[in-house]
This record gives structure tokens, sequence and C-alpha cells, in this order.
């Protein structure tokens, strides 16, 4: 029986979190998108930036899709393909016109995501901590905990990198998640 399974970002998704996160925190994150920033994997980086450049990484392979949706109908049609520059413009086109709620990872699923990779092992506080803009308002607030890989995480395969719930919980929750 063949069975029907997603690519290495999962369904609907042109790269999954977990892979991207590791990226990230190696400073290799600028293969998603040139404009992400490398960062020194060892002073780290904090969960509000990691995941604001997840979805903007996110809406630029969305905008790229699109365009590659738009090429393959203007071809269809007969008409030329689009330069190296109107591509891009119709990229920065649809960039400014993806709602940022459409990618789905919101920040409290994020932070759930990031927290098991925590439980896992792979990610640790580098101890660097910064305030936040909610601590303007309320002084008590955390602040921005900035996190590394640990050696385990950089150890740590592709696959389970992909899936880091079912490392985490194996088959159990493998058979949960499918009921």
């Amino acid at each position: 029986m063949l069975q029907l399974r997603p690519g290495r970002g999962g369904f609907m998704r042109p790269f999954g979190c977990g892979m991207f996160i590791r990226d990230f925190l190696l400073g290799r994150a600028s293969k998603y998108w040139e404009e992400i920033p490398s960062i020194d994997p060892e002073v780290g980086a904090c969960q509000a930036d990691i995941h604001y450049w997840y979805k903007k990484a996110l809406h630029r392979s969305y905008a790229e899709d699109a365009v590659a949706w738009e090429e393959e109908q203007r071809i269809n049609q007969g008409l030329p393909s689009m330069s190296i520059e109107e591509a891009e413009e119709r990229t920065q086109y649809y960039m400014e016109r993806i709602p940022y709620k459409l990618t789905k990872c919101r920040f409290h699923s994020f932070v759930v995501y990031f927290s098991n990779l925590q439980r896992l092992g792979w990610v640790e506080p580098t101890g660097k901590e910064e305030p936040s803009q909610f601590q303007e308002h309320y002084p008590p607030g955390p602040p921005r905990r900035y996190f590394r890989l640990t050696t385990e995480g950089k150890q740590a395969a592709d696959a389970a990198w992909s899936n880091p719930l079912f490392t985490l919980y194996g088959e159990r929750w493998d058979k949960e998640h499918l009921r």
C-alpha cells in the first residue's frame, strides 16, 4: 500500500517550523530568505524574533509561489515570461497583501512548540536577557530571553527536527494524534 506523506515542510508548508528554528539558531536562516539576519549561534535569539522571521519567511515563500502560479498562467496563455525585475515586483506585491495571520503558527502555538524543543534538550537559555516592550507598561513582565542550540540539538537528525513531537512522545503521540 502506498502511503501519502508530506515532504519536509509538512502539509501546505514550504518548510517546517523545527527545521527553521534549528537553522535560525545555527545562523543559517538566510537560506530560507536572504533578508533574514544571521545570528551568532553562541548568543542565540529570543523566541519572538525567531517566530517573526519564521512568519516572514513563510510569507515570502507563499508570495513566490503566487508569482510562480501567475507565471505558469502567463505561459499557458502564450504570453512572454516575466523578467527577474517583474517577478520581484510581483513578489513584493503579494508580500504586502498577505495577512499576517494567514500562515498559521500563532505565537502561543510557537511558544508551546518551542517548549517541546526545550524538553527534548535541544535548546537552552543562554542567560542573556533584555527588557521587552511589555515591561514598559508592566515592569514585572517577563524579559526577552535568548536561546541557543545544545549539542544534542545540533546532533539531532533531520527526521527528528521535522517532527519533534513524535521524537518526544514516540508511538504514543502518533497513535493519539492520528486518532
